[in-house]
């Protein structure tokens, strides 16, 4: 079934959020305990260390210009959020809408969770989302192979000197390339490794080398001169620099309540894209990637394993649950445009049409009710230890006219 005007509904959708977005980085680009803005002042000031690429540019625009960093870094966030949204709204424009395909991508854990949650919000795995767009973009039939072999060469290490958990979401830059590939011989096999290689010996370089004591007070004092500090993420650098930290600092946040949450936020989320996953079958029986599954569901759950240790290592749930998401859409859309998979559209109208009559009765005005609960009325908070938030459709708006009437009562 389709969705008429999903194109302008779409269109005024992300405006309100790359509105309310910009507001908020706003807002909160001069807060001193502010989880993006410290882990954008991470910089190469003390040496090499992870994550420091954006923030020595910033560093360096800030050096040079004569201008405050954190002016700087919200430019930067503003305009990267800015190419995000609008990138996102030209990959999803055209897509043929039903039910399930609303639901998905309305998800409270994909496009409005970084706005609920500005701790989230630009984020450096936005500079990720944009990699992964654009080589979904340049594997499209028009642009020969090579050339994705060339981009994961020589963009994958950018990506992982921003963010090296990156590693971790390479099986769904694989499987792109296997597809596109379609026969694996020895030369396209080549090929394929060769082209993941730098980015994955320079995450394990980064991996085994955190910064040390000396170089992070290095780092901290040049902070310290433009009125910085080294705080939050960026200390993190300091507190947890082994990878056992990395593990060892989750141990005792773990509980059955956790887990039980995070399985129904997980299955409740992702739920959409699931069913469409299990509902849509590989038209090209002859890729060696396509003719191995009747579906797509067990290859998308295959390529989301490795984020496990992500969930392991790190307190952000909510922040991995909305990356996890967002590389599983952004790929599942990928197949459905390219024509590599179609959806048995009926097994999808049978369900819909059972559902509306057990509960709906037909009614369209309950089904739209439906919708705006799922897509506006919850989502998960950032950490792991956060309870599920209510209504981000409401408090959004709620939050972004209280930091107004606050700001304008004290000035």
């Amino acid at each position: 079934m389709i969705i008429n005007k999903f194109k302008n509904y779409f269109f005024l959708y992300l405006s309100f959020l790359w509105l309310f977005g910009i507001f908020f980085l706003y807002i909160k680009h001069s807060a001193q305990s502010d989880s993006t803005i410290s882990e954008w002042i991470i910089n190469y000031q003390g040496g090499f260390t992870k994550r420091g690429l954006i923030g020595e540019i910033c560093f360096q625009i800030t050096q040079f210009f004569n201008l405050s960093l954190r002016i700087v870094i919200f430019l930067f966030q503003s305009i990267i959020y800015s190419v995000y949204i609008l990138m996102i709204y030209k990959y999803l424009e055209s897509i043929k809408i039903n039910y399930l395909i609303l639901f998905a991508i309305f998800s409270p854990i994909f496009l409005i969770y970084p706005v609920a949650e500005i701790e989230v919000l630009a984020r450096k795995e936005l500079f990720v989302f944009i990699g992964f767009l654009l080589f979904l973009y340049f594997s499209s039939n028009r642009y020969k192979n090579n050339l994705l072999v060339l981009y994961n060469f020589f963009v994958l290490p950018i990506l992982s000197l921003i963010w090296e958990p990156v590693i971790f979401f390479f099986p769904f830059f694989l499987v792109v390339l296997i597809i596109r590939f379609k026969i694996l011989n020895k030369k396209n096999i080549f090929k394929i490794l060769i082209s993941f290689l730098p980015a994955i010996i320079l995450c394990c370089f980064i991996l085994f080398n955190p910064i040390s004591s000396e170089n992070y007070t290095l780092m901290e004092n040049s902070l310290n001169k433009i009125g910085e500090r080294c705080y939050m993420s960026c200390a993190l650098l300091k507190s947890k620099s082994t990878l056992y930290q990395q593990f060892e600092s989750n141990f005792d946040k773990y509980s059955f309540t956790i887990f039980f949450r995070y399985f129904l936020i997980i299955l409740i989320g992702f739920g959409p894209i699931f069913l469409l996953s299990s509902y849509s079958k590989f038209k090209d029986n002859n890729n060696i990637f396509f003719k191995k599954f009747k579906n797509l569901l067990i290859p998308i759950l295959v390529l989301l394993s490795p984020v496990v240790l992500l969930f392991a290592m790190g307190y952000d749930w909510g922040r991995w649950v909305n990356i996890s998401y967002t590389f599983t859409v952004l790929f599942y859309f990928y197949l459905l445009k390219n024509n590599y998979i179609e959806i048995n559209l009926k097994k999808i109208d049978k369900i819909i049409f059972f559902f509306k009559n057990k509960f709906l009765k037909n009614k369209k005005t309950l089904f739209i009710l439906c919708f705006i609960i799922y897509a506006f009325g919850w989502n998960p908070k950032t950490t792991l230890t956060g309870d599920v938030a209510s209504f981000p459709g409401y408090r959004i708006p709620y939050k972004a006219m209280k930091y107004l009437y606050f700001n304008i009562n004290n000035n």
